[in-house]
């Protein structure tokens, strides 16, 4: 891989060992259970590592992170992963209904050491988590994704969102349901799309 993928990210040689494994991983279950889509396989770095490894430099703490609609890892395995070095003591929890992609995220924690859970259910069925750091990619539109950060996010924790193109009509579609606090931070790896920190969650 080309490690000036992270340039300006300070990761470690460490870290970027246990990425390489995950990395593999994902490359070795990808044509049974479709973790990624054939064509950004061939960038999974850029594509999903970087756009991962973005998300966890957005966070300002963390102790419980909670990764809702894992899928593949991306993000929360990658922010797991992050963190083994750099905060070792955070505890993570990825959520996934799928039981093959369970199956597969439960390999990449016993092969990476991740400090990470993995639970196989839908997220309306899973008892409230008390997060102080929740994350989700590719999964829901914003409004829905605020009902599930509603019932996982502790009331001084921040959700960490990366949205598209449309993000602001999300936004919008959002405030007349939601009470909430946003940040908007633009992604490095599109410029369109940006990263959503977003604390104080209520009905409106």
């Amino acid at each position: 891989m080309n490690h000036e993928v992270f340039d300006g990210l300070d990761v470690s040689r460490e870290t970027i060992d246990r990425l390489e494994i995950y990395v593999d991983l994902v490359r070795r279950w990808n044509p049974k259970i479709n973790l990624v889509s054939r064509n950004s396989l061939n960038d999974v770095w850029s594509r999903h590592i970087l756009d991962s490894v973005q998300v966890f430099r957005c966070a300002e703490q963390i102790e419980h992170w909670v990764d809702l609609g894992s899928g593949g890892g991306f993000p929360g395995m990658v922010c797991a992963i992050m963190a083994v070095d750099e905060v070792p003591d955070a505890k993570f929890t990825l959520v996934e209904s799928d039981q093959r992609k369970s199956a597969f995220l439960r390999n990449v924690v016993r092969e990476s050491g991740a400090n990470c859970a993995v639970i196989s259910k839908r997220i309306e069925a899973v008892d409230p988590l008390n997060a102080d750091i929740v994350s989700a990619r590719a999964l829901a539109d914003l409004p829905t994704l605020l009902s599930f950060c509603d019932r996982h996010l502790q009331k001084s924790g921040t959700a960490l969102l990366p949205k598209g193109a449309s993000w602001k009509k999300e936004l919008n579609d959002a405030c007349k349901e939601w009470n909430f606090d946003c940040e908007t931070i633009t992604s490095l790896t599109e410029p369109q799309a940006v990263i959503l920190r977003i604390k104080g969650v209520s009905r409106g």
